[in-house]
This record gives C-alpha cells, sequence and structure tokens, in this order.
C-alpha cells in the first residue's frame, strides 16, 4: 500500500451473518485520480463506499482517508471529504441556496465562504436560476445535481460517489456526467472514488479502474493499460476483393498470428503484441495479391476485459 494514498483500505472484510460482503479487501487510490471502482450489483461496492463513509464498520480491517482511520475517527477523517451515498435525502421544504448555508454551518464553515461557494457551486451544478425554488418542486435529477454541489460546498479535497447516475433518466444521468467531466477536467487537486456497474459511464469518466467482484479487488490500474491487451492485438485488414479460403490458411500460416475471422471488410487477425514483427507481418499480408488496402489496430474496450475479469472470478 501507498502511505501517502488519500484512499487507502488495508485487509476489509465485512460479514453479515454467514454473508461475505466484502472479503479482506486491499485498495490503494492515488491521489489525483479519478477511480471508477467496478462491478456487477453486489460484488461489495457500496458495503466499500459506506465503510469509508462511517455508516458501517468494518468486521476487520480499516480504511483510512487522508491516513485517518474512519472507524476510530470518523469527524477528523471525513472533514475533508464530499459524499454522495446512494439516494439522497434533503429538507423539501428548503431551497437549494438555503440548504447549503445549513449544510455549510453544520461543517462550521464561515459565513462569507458559505455564500461564496454557494454561488460558484450552484453554477458547477447548473442549478443557479433554480437557487431560490423549494426542492420538493424537483425532479429527481435536479435533487441529485444540488446533492453533488452539497458534497463539493467546502471545497474537499476527496469526493465518494457511490453510483450517482442510479434511477435517473437519460436526460440526468447526462447531466450529472457532464459535470463529473468538468471536475475532473477544472479541478486536479481532487481524488474522486466512483462506484457503477455502468461500463460505458466508467469508460467516459475515469482515468483508473478498480474492479471487485464477490467482495474481493480483481484488478486496479490505469484504464489504458487495463483496456491495452498485452499479450495480443485484434488487427483488421481490409479488403477490396472477397477473402478466399486460400488467403485465410495463408495468414494462419504465418508467425504470431493466433486466429483469423472473416468480415464485412476483409479479414480480422489475431496477432501476438510483437510491434517489430508486425510490419513483417502485414507486409507478408500484402504480397499475397490479396486486394488488402489498409489495416487498423482494435482496442481492447472495457465492456469485453470486464466480462472476461468477472468471467474469470466467478
Amino acid at each position: 500500500m501507498t502511505s501517502n494514498a488519500p484512499i487507502e483500505i488495508n485487509n476489509l472484510r465485512m460479514t453479515y451473518g454467514n454473508f461475505v460482503a466484502v472479503d479482506n479487501l486491499d485498495l490503494s487510490v492515488k491521489k489525483n485520480s479519478f477511480t471508477g471502482l467496478l462491478g456487477p450489483n453486489g460484488a461489495g461496492k457500496s458495503t466499500t463506499l459506506k465503510t469509508l463513509t462511517g455508516l458501517q464498520k468494518p468486521t476487520s480491517g480499516t480504511a483510512l482517508l487522508n491516513g485517518i482511520d474512519v472507524a476510530k475517527n470518523p469527524r477528523y477523517a471525513l472533514e475533508d471529504v464530499g459524499v454522495v451515498i446512494e439516494t439522497p435525502e434533503f429538507y423539501l421544504y428548503l431551497t437549494p441556496r438555503e440548504t447549503f448555508k445549513y449544510v455549510g454551518e453544520l461543517l462550521e464553515m464561515k459565513h462569507e465562504a458559505i455564500v461564496s461557494e454557494t454561488e460558484e457551486i450552484l453554477e458547477k451544478v447548473k442549478m443557479t436560476e433554480w437557487a431560490d425554488k423549494k426542492l420538493g418542486s424537483f425532479s429527481k435529477g435536479m435533487r441529485q445535481r444540488i446533492a453533488l454541489g452539497q458534497a463539493l460546498l467546502n471545497d474537499p479535497s476527496i469526493i465518494l460517489l457511490d453510483e450517482p447516475t442510479s434511477g435517473l433518466d437519460p436526460r440526468g444521468m447526462a447531466e450529472i456526467r457532464e459535470i463529473l467531466k468538468a471536475l475532473r477536467n477544472t479541478n486536479h487537486d481532487l481524488t474522486i472514488l466512483m462506484s457503477s456497474h455502468i461500463l460505458h459511464e466508467v469508460s467516459d469518466l475515469c482515468d483508473r479502474i478498480a474492479m471487485v467482484n464477490h467482495g474481493k479487488l480483481i484488478i486496479h490500474d490505469d484504464m489504458s493499460r487495463i483496456t491495452a491487451n498485452n499479450n495480443s492485438v485484434m488487427i483488421t485488414a481490409k479488403s477490396f476483393l472477397p477473402v478466399d479460403e486460400d488467403t485465410t490458411s495463408a495468414i494462419n500460416r504465418m508467425p504470431g498470428v493466433l486466429g483469423t475471422k472473416k468480415c464485412d471488410e476483409g479479414i480480422e487477425i489475431m496477432y501476438t503484441n510483437d510491434k517489430e514483427s508486425q510490419s513483417q507481418l502485414m507486409a507478408s499480408i500484402c504480397s499475397l495479391n490479396a486486394g488488402i488496402y489498409s489495416f487498423t489496430e482494435n482496442e481492447k474496450d472495457l465492456e469485453s476485459v470486464y466480462l472476461d475479469l468477472i468471467k474469470e472470478s466467478r
């Protein structure tokens, strides 16, 4: 584990009777990263975040925020942390401006800071025109934006999000993602840990992924390294002629080729990832005079990696 990691989980275990929700989980979240805690329903994501926020005490192990044990000292561990866990609840007779004032006072912020931060946050979450409307008239997506604004109010260094777009309609989901993208791109001193089971959401927002299943960590790395297949690449060779069996057989016999599959545009070739010899392979394919006019290396997407790893961890 990295000792100066803003979020650090050591040998965390959470059980409910005989059911193990989190199974000796170790996770060190890199400073200033946007990390997606990814996994299927029931993988232990929400339980992990509830432990980090002090809503649940672990059966064993530790959860640290900025080096402070959440279970032992929740007040100080969470004073520099913004949180949106599950469905946020509000006093619906209050307005966003009144809600932020109330929360700011609970956080012991100075009056001037509350006022200035409120205006800035309302603009960030695109709720300025609704600042003095009662929350009871808001849609779920609008309330979620206020919840996110509330989490940002005291300018925390860590944000914890538990499936922030859950239950929202497509427009609401897009609005929350847009706000999170802006946070990622403009606040480079912020560390975000977000749980989700929505693959394209994680792929769109996060630069790092921690994948869990059955309460265990499967993989934790940069998005680019996780989606890269270090053992092989898929190359699409486009042809203006039909690819016949002789061409397919000839390519299959070439060194480094693991397999081929015909496609509408030509042929897909699974090849061992040796960059130095790929040019030789392409030259050999061109020498077949099969009408090949272009090569494209296809990156492995997050969905295929996710499905492979979840399948392996069952």
